[in-house]
């Protein structure tokens, strides 16, 4: 397959065997036959274009009343940037057939690569009045398509489009080729991306050879399945070695993945066959300015718009991908020069939106812009998406301190909102210090309760399921617990790291790739908690020492397109490998001087080869120095992979164990056999020698969670806490362990050890009663009241299982202080269990004369 993210050895330009013969045999032996028309438009869809212009020719001179031969030259002129020539040859041919729409059609587009903008208008024009006024004269499937595409040029609605003139050709000519492109490309325009799936995937098995098709489908696939995008370029590539459109997006794609030599060949290639094609200077522009080399830019900028100046398309494309590397201001400036032009190019308002929401601080302008966009386009799903999201989050809380503003959700603003700003004004306290930087505005963080708005607020569309958080710069938006409540993380760490990328990206101008920024952000979670951040675990381990490992060079591929969600994991840790590498080996002065480099426009490999090594020279040495830690980690252990039929049954895995008595996954699935079957005293053995020969194991599940869990069931409660303890020093989620540690310290009357742990599992689900129960009982038994009141005020919001109690204990807790809001949680006690005795007895006692508070409200007695 073609490797979307690193190069790969040059593709073989495969022809079919017919075409290239036919191509040889008009041009060697002319005068064997004259091409017939389905045989010249096989030499222009199999690339062939030279041969597909001389071909029409020549059957154009032979049938001078075919109109399909001047429509077949223009197409073949224009693939390869003739655009005047191919004006030369529909101008007398739409003379000739004046009611053609294929032809007008043409034209059309032709008109405006020249720029003739007032003449495309005037065949678009033409085109509307002959689909309105001859609709019924146009009845081939070629009219019927032309008559499709004209109609949503026209704007006319694309689902009566699809249910008056394509679903119905469709099922009339299942194997013309053509409704399944504009159908597709229709699904494309709109970024439904899985139906234009569906509609490709659906094409490829009737015209397996088209690499129209292939391309249809590369494109549906491109953002969501590296996999199935490679196959089909590459089937797109084979049939059509010369397919330009699928050449620049491979370039879009190694522009990504920040290959810009291996985007500037294939741009080449683009422009060896059509030199005047616009999109392929524009993103000659897009290479030169992420190079810093503003005059190519300028020069490739003025190139692309050389015969249309005030085409909208070549900013738009410069911007979005300039977006893309998070260069949200050039690009909005961008975006707003394409609307200059032209006022109604949707692309561009849609994407100014998105920059505006990502820059922070334009959001009235941006939902403006979001919903211009859905009542001219209704289908367009991103601007659906986006308005849809602005209703859903309209009731958002905003929260203020010195240095951020937090939206969220208001139920959760309520639970842990002053807790979020304290630990963001923390990270900015530390980070800004630490890398010298004064931030002017306020950071702004969007916090979302439901998953599929953080995507949509994100991305634009649902998904990245693998996502906590995403900054923009300026903007950090985040998942809250509620939306992952099956796999506990820290929101603390989350926001942490989140903070981390907006000093970063402040200092280099955001232009630092990701690789650099995500390994710095989760570096300094480590320093910030040893147990925060990507740790060493047996699977990069197996990784490292595999063949996963990617060079420093190359890093930011990693992150563009990842096998799996282990391997984006992954490349998150081996990055921040890095970072502790270059810090411990050259100090965090020379980082920082790196960060200087990138904010002047020096590309990343450049600067690292000025600051540290020849980038060769780290490639090697990181990778060495990658190794080296992996076979450090438990090295007295057996990594070796056991086979498949090793552990078929208990008497195998013993077996194996005997000739491997040190065998990680040997050991590890002996103590699960053993604590399934219960035999727990024999379930020690293999834990604690793991322990022993691997003692810093960081996940949830690691053996110390294992050997606490047996030795709670043995009643061996000091090594039940010395695992618990050691268990939540290597590992920030433990959630389980969190809530045993305050049972346990509840027991032993340890409420100080109580809180402790109470703080920790607040700091990954404050959402859960539990810490705040056991918080409210630490500090009932502590003489904090006002610390216990606010935690049974922050159950109540939560919603606990007992509300009655939680009413009650509230209540007396507020009449001790002489607070006057008493009487009405006691009555709302009353009201959930109307015999709650305790809570008559209390109400009678605020109703007594001496009971009421003599001021009301007061905090006298609170601690």
């Amino acid at each position: 397959m073609i490797p979307l993210v690193r190069p790969g050895p040059p593709l073989r330009t495969v022809f079919r065997r017919h075409v290239l013969w036919l191509a040889v045999a008009l041009l060697c032996a002319p005068l064997l036959h004259a091409a017939t028309l389905e045989e010249a438009q096989a030499l222009l869809l199999h690339g062939d274009y030279a041969g597909a212009i001389t071909a029409a020719a020549t059957g154009a001179h032979d049938q001078p009343e075919e109109d399909a031969w001047p429509l077949l030259q223009a197409k073949a002129l224009n693939a390869v940037g003739r655009y005047q020539e191919a004006r030369a040859i529909l101008d007398p041919a739409i003379e000739h057939s004046p009611n053609s729409l294929q032809l007008r059609l043409l034209s059309y587009e032709t008109l405006r690569r020249l720029g003739a903008t007032e003449e495309a208008a005037k065949q678009l024009a033409e085109l509307d009045r002959l689909g309105g006024s001859r609709e019924w004269a146009y009845r081939s499937p070629g009219d019927r398509v032309a008559l499709a595409r004209s109609a949503l040029l026209i704007g006319t609605d694309p689902k009566k489009v699809l249910d008056v003139i394509l679903d119905p050709l469709r099922k009339s000519q299942p194997d013309f080729r053509d409704t399944y492109l504009v159908s597709g490309e229709l699904a494309l325009s709109k970024s439904d991306f899985a139906l234009a799936g569906r509609i490709f995937g659906t094409a490829v098995k009737k015209f397996g050879e088209d690499p129209d098709i292939w391309f249809g489908l590369a494109r549906a696939y491109v953002s969501s399945d590296t996999e199935a995008a490679e196959n089909a370029l590459e089937q797109t590539l084979k049939f059509n070695p010369n397919h330009l459109p699928a050449r620049l997006l491979m370039a879009d794609q190694f522009i990504d993945g920040e290959n810009y030599d291996v985007a500037a060949r294939e741009i080449a290639k683009v422009l060896a066959i059509n030199p005047h094609l616009a999109e392929a200077h524009a993103y000659r522009a897009v290479l030169a300015n992420l190079q810093a080399d503003p005059k190519t830019e300028e020069a490739a900028r003025a190139e692309a718009l050389q015969l249309w100046p005030t085409n909208p398309e070549i900013p738009h494309l410069i911007g979005k991908k300039l977006s893309q590397k998070y260069r949200f201001a050039e690009g909005a400036a961008l975006q707003r020069e394409a609307l200059k032009w032209d006022p109604s190019y949707l692309p561009a308002k849609a994407q100014l939106a998105n920059d505006l929401l990502r820059l922070g601080g334009h959001d009235d302008e941006a939902w403006q812009l979001a919903e211009e966009v859905q009542k001219a386009d209704p289908y367009d799903v991103v601007a659906y998406n986006l308005t849809e999201l602005h209703d859903a989050i309209a009731h958002f809380e905003t929260l203020s301190s010195a240095h951020f503003s937090v939206k969220m959700d208001p139920h959760e603003a309520q639970i842990y909102g002053p807790s979020v700003l304290a630990l963001l004004e923390r990270a900015h306290d530390t980070l800004t210090k630490k890398y010298g930087l004064q931030l002017h505005d306020k950071t702004i963080v969007e916090i979302f309760p439901d998953q599929k708005d953080f995507a949509i607020r994100t991305f634009g569309l649902p998904g990245g399921a693998g996502y906590l958080g995403v900054c923009f710069g300026r903007v950090i938006t985040a998942n809250s617990p509620a939306s992952r409540p099956n796999s506990p993380n820290s929101w603390e760490a989350v926001l942490w790291h989140e903070f981390c990328h907006v000093v970063t990206l402040t200092l280099t101008k955001n232009k630092m790739p990701r690789w650099l920024s995500e390994g710095i952000s989760v570096y300094e979670e480590r320093q910030a908690r040893g147990n925060w951040g990507e740790q060493m675990k047996p699977r990069y381990r197996a990784m490292i020492l595999g063949e996963d490992l990617t060079p420093v060079s190359q890093l930011s591929a990693a992150f563009l397109k990842p096998k799996s969600p282990a391997h984006l994991g992954f490349a998150y840790y081996e990055s921040s490998l890095v970072v502790e590498w270059l810090v411990e080996h050259w100090g965090l002065e020379k980082v920082q001087a790196l960060l200087a480099d990138l904010a002047q426009g020096v590309e990343i490999n450049t600067a690292l080869a000025n600051r540290f090594a020849p980038i060769e020279k780290l490639d090697a040495d990181f990778a060495a120095h990658a190794i080296e830690l992996a076979k450090n980690t438990g090295p007295k252990l057996d990594w070796t992979p056991p086979g498949s039929g090793d552990f078929a049954n208990g008497k195998q895995l013993s077996d194996f164990i005997t000739k491997n008595p040190d065998n990680f996954t040997a050991l590890t699935e002996q103590a699960k056999q053993l604590i399934e079957e219960k035999k727990w005293a024999e379930a020690k053995a293999p834990l604690q020698k793991l322990i022993e020969l691997y003692p810093n194991q960081h996940d949830a599940d690691s053996a110390y969670a294992m050997l606490a869990q047996v030795h709670r069931i043995l009643q061996e409660r000091d090594q039940e806490i010395a695992m618990l303890n050691k268990l939540i020093e290597l590992n920030s989620d433990a959630v389980d362990a969190f809530e045993r540690l305050m049972q346990i310290d509840a027991e032993h009357k340890d409420w100080h050890g109580v809180l402790a742990n109470a703080a920790r599992y607040s700091a990954v689900n404050p959402l859960s009663p539990i810490p705040h129960q056991f918080a409210a009982d630490a500090h009932e038994e502590l003489g904090e009241k006002l610390g216990a009141i606010a935690e049974y005020r922050t159950l109540l919001q939560i919603g606990p299982g007992d509300p009655a109690e939680v009413h009650y204990r509230l209540a007396r807790l507020l009449h001790s202080v002489g607070d006057s809001a008493a009487r009405r949680e006691v009555l709302l006690a009353l009201e959930d269990a109307p015999r709650f005795r305790a809570a008559l007895q209390l109400l009678l006692e605020i109703d007594e004369p001496g009971g009421k508070p003599a001021h009301p409200g007061s905090a006298e007695g609170l601690k």
